[in-house]
């Protein structure tokens, strides 16, 4: 039930709101998504609640944080929108600036935190992603956890949080080089010639499935719809229906993960031929 609401949050997302252009219409529609999304959870989490311990801390710390961290990500997005100089580069640079020392300060504040879920520790997950060591916590919480006490642990809103300023600081970033053009380097990546993905494209769906799940991309920060867009810029294609196609992916007879299994005989084989 968890899995099938997050895949439709993102397809959602993917269709009706990473495409606008408008900050404020997109900011509005996530944030309507993204309250949706919570909600449909909410009411799964109070009528069949979690089987076991595992699955609990799952949803707290990888389920709920997914669309909380987009609804925080826009509600501070249509902030920054409605409180910037409305006139001025150099106000709007410096509005944009102090935002992002606004972030490194709730980065620094949070840094034991930040740590222990950025290097894959889960040694604590029983304190931070259950609903029984809600007063028993290492690390600071948010104020507003014990708002609905039975679909929150102490720290799934702080990760939430996390994963949302990361986008923030995107946004910011890009707000800052279109004010001032080659003030941000990090958007200027080296130039590299055009690669054309001449597979299939089931077969590169398969591969952005299975990168999105080992979450070895961003420390596992990075959303599908982020993957695909990566994607869709680096290979300079399109990949329209994506959750359709790796429905019939799943929906294989005998292998269905062909063109990983293909990939590793590919490999062997040529590290066969290079040790001859």
């Amino acid at each position: 039930m968890f899995t099938t609401e997050i895949h439709n949050f993102h397809q959602l997302l993917h269709t009706q709101v990473l495409g606008l252009v408008d900050p404020l219409k997109k900011a509005n529609a996530g944030i309507e998504i993204a309250n949706d999304s919570l909600s449909k959870l909410k009411e799964i989490v109070e009528q069949e609640d979690f089987e076991n311990v595992p699955e609990e801390i799952d949803f707290f710390k990888h389920i709920k944080p997914c669309p909380m961290s987009y609804l925080i990500y826009f509600s501070e997005m249509r902030s920054c929108e409605s409180r910037k100089p409305k006139a001025g580069a150099s106000f709007q640079i410096r509005f944009f600036e102090k935002e992002l020392r606004k972030i490194n300060k709730f980065f620094y504040r949070n840094n034991d935190f930040v740590q222990y879920m950025e290097q894959g520790h889960s040694y604590m997950d029983h304190q931070l992603f259950t609903r029984n060591h809600r007063k028993n916590f290492p690390f600071t919480p948010m104020i507003n956890y014990y708002q609905y006490p039975e679909f929150s642990s102490s720290h799934d809103m702080l990760w939430a949080k996390i994963q949302a300023m990361y986008r923030l600081i995107h946004y910011i970033r890009e707000a800052l080089e279109a004010l001032k053009p080659g003030s941000v380097d990090i958007l200027h990546p080296q130039k590299h010639p055009v690669l054309l993905w001449s597979g299939s494209k089931t077969a590169l769906v398969e591969l952005i499935y299975a990168l999105y799940a080992s979450q070895y991309l961003n420390h596992g920060l990075s959303d599908l719809s982020t993957v695909v867009a990566s994607f869709e810029d680096f290979f300079n294609i399109k990949l329209d229906g994506i959750y359709k196609t790796y429905g019939e992916i799943k929906s294989r007879k005998g292998s269905r993960t062909k063109f990983l299994e293909e990939l590793i005989l590919k490999l062997e084989y040529k590290m066969r031929q290079d040790d001859v």
